[in-house]
């Protein structure tokens, strides 16, 4: 079993910065692809960006220039880098995991940002 816990979400004013973490347990993360997605309120959840075991990424066109995703898996570490934000990044920030078949979610982080 997988457990992923993400840090890092806050109040931040429009165009500023935040650097989310997610640390994952157990012997698999660097093995697995890995991804943060978000949800606000009476929305569906959404792909932020991803970052594959091989070191290729993935992201939104909405995030696009502004957010950046690395792992450092000697830490068992995925980070999130985003800059110049915007009212509507404002979600629940979560980690995930894939390995296989397998699909681990963290508990989320709250990311507000105020105009």
């Amino acid at each position: 079993q997988v457990q992923l816990v993400e840090s890092g979400g806050g109040l931040v004013q429009a165009g500023g910065s935040l650097r989310l973490s997610c640390a994952a347990s157990g012997t698999i993360f660097r093995f697995s692809d890995m991804g943060w997605y978000r949800q606000a309120p009476g929305k569906q959840r959404e792909l932020v960006a991803t970052l594959t075991s091989g070191g290729s990424t993935n992201y939104a066109d909405s995030v696009k220039g502004r957010f950046t995703i690395s792992r450092d898996n000697a830490k068992n570490t995925v980070h999130l880098q985003m800059n110049s934000l915007k009212p509507e990044d404002t979600s629940v920030y979560y980690c995930n995991l894939k390995w296989g078949p397998s699909d681990y979610w963290g508990q989320g982080t709250q990311v507000t940002v105020s105009s």
